[in-house]
C-alpha cells in the first residue's frame, strides 16, 4: 500500500519533473531516468513530513541532474560532430514553456549551477529561497547565478514569437522546396546569415561542422535535393520540435530525421537537423494520429 500511495502522489508531478530534467540535460532518456530516480527517493522519504511535495521533488530532480551533468560534459567532449539536444515533438495539448531549441543550446554554455538557477527562477517560477536550498548556495549567490545566466541566454529567446500556423506553413514550404529542388523558392525562405547544424553523432551521415551563409546552405540543399529525388524520404508529420516549427521524415533505409526551423523577421535563420538514431528512439515512426 505504501508503494501505491507513493506512486499516486508522485504521478501528477512526473510530466513536469521530466520537463525540468530535460531542460537541464537535453536528453529525453536521461530526463526519464532522473524522474524515476526521484520517484524512488520519494518512495523512501517520510512523505508525511514533506510540507510541499512539488518543491521537494523539484529539488530532488535538480540535484540528480547536477550529478548527471558531470558525466554528460565528459561524454560531449568526445562527441562526433555538432551536438544538439534530443528533439521533442510537441502536440497542441502539451504544456509549452518559453524554452526553444536555441535557448537550450544557449543553456549548454552555462555552468550547471547557472543553468539550474536560471531554469528554476525564470522558467519554472521558483523563489530564490527554494533555489538556495536546492543547489546549496545562499540567496544572493543564486540571484547572481540567475543574472549571469540571463545575460548569456537573452539572445536565445525569440524577440517576436511566431504563431503556430505561420510557423508550420513555413515548415511545409521549406520541406516542399528542399525536396523538389526549387532553389529559388528556398532562397526566398532563407535569411542571408542562415546557419544549418546537423547532429549525426557519428552514427549517420551529417555535416561535420555548422554551415553558415545563404549561398553555402543553398549549395548544400541543391545536392540534397538530387539525393532526395533518387532516394525519396517520406514525411511523417509537421509539428513543433523543441518549440520550433519543423517536420519528421524517414528515409528508405529507415533513417529517421527531425528538422527544426528557427525563424526571425519572416526568414529561416537556423536549421537544426537530428539524425543520430540514439536521440530518436522516442520518436514514433508512423504518422501522427
Amino acid at each position: 500500500m505504501a508503494g501505491a500511495d507513493a506512486a499516486a502522489s508522485f504521478e501528477p508531478f512526473r510530466p513536469r519533473l521530466i520537463r525540468i530534467a530535460y531542460r537541464m540535460l537535453g536528453s529525453v532518456a536521461d530526463a526519464e531516468d532522473v524522474a524515476q530516480d526521484a520517484f524512488l527517493r520519494w518512495q523512501a522519504a517520510d512523505r508525511e513530513a514533506v510540507g510541499e511535495p512539488e518543491a521537494f521533488l523539484r529539488r530532488t530532480v535538480i540535484r540528480l541532474c547536477l550529478d548527471v551533468l558531470k558525466s554528460a560534459r565528459r561524454r560531449r567532449e568526445i562527441y562526433v560532430g555538432p551536438w544538439l539536444p534530443e528533439p521533442v515533438v510537441e502536440d497542441e495539448a502539451d504544456e509549452i514553456e518559453d524554452v526553444t531549441l536555441p535557448l537550450l543550446l544557449a543553456l549548454e554554455r552555462l555552468s550547471p549551477l547557472e543553468r539550474a538557477a536560471f531554469l528554476l527562477h525564470d522558467v519554472f517560477g521558483a523563489s530564490f529561497a527554494e533555489i538556495a536550498g536546492t543547489i546549496g548556495r545562499d540567496e544572493a549567490a543564486c540571484r547572481q547565478l540567475a543574472s549571469r545566466a540571463r545575460a548569456h541566454v537573452r539572445a536565445g529567446r525569440p524577440r517576436f514569437p511566431l504563431s503556430r500556423e505561420r510557423g508550420l506553413a513555413m515548415a511545409a514550404a521549406f520541406f516542399q522546396a528542399s525536396r523538389d529542388g526549387d532553389m529559388d523558392r528556398l532562397r526566398g525562405l532563407l535569411a542571408a546569415d542562415v546557419v544549418i547544424r546537423a547532429d549525426g553523432g557519428g552514427r549517420k551521415p551529417a555535416v561535420a561542422e555548422p554551415i553558415a551563409g545563404l549561398e553555402d546552405v543553398l549549395r548544400l540543399h541543391a545536392g540534397l535535393a538530387r539525393l532526395f529525388q533518387a532516394h525519396p524520404s517520406r514525411l511523417l508529420r509537421y509539428g513543433r520540435i523543441n518549440g520550433l516549427p519543423g517536420f519528421v521524415t524517414i528515409e528508405a533505409d529507415d533513417t529517421l530525421q527531425t528538422t527544426a526551423l528557427e525563424i526571425a523577421d519572416g526568414k529561416v535563420v537556423g536549421i537544426y537537423v537530428v539524425r543520430n538514431p540514439d536521440k530518436l528512439r522516442h520518436i514514433p515512426r508512423g504518422p501522427a494520429d
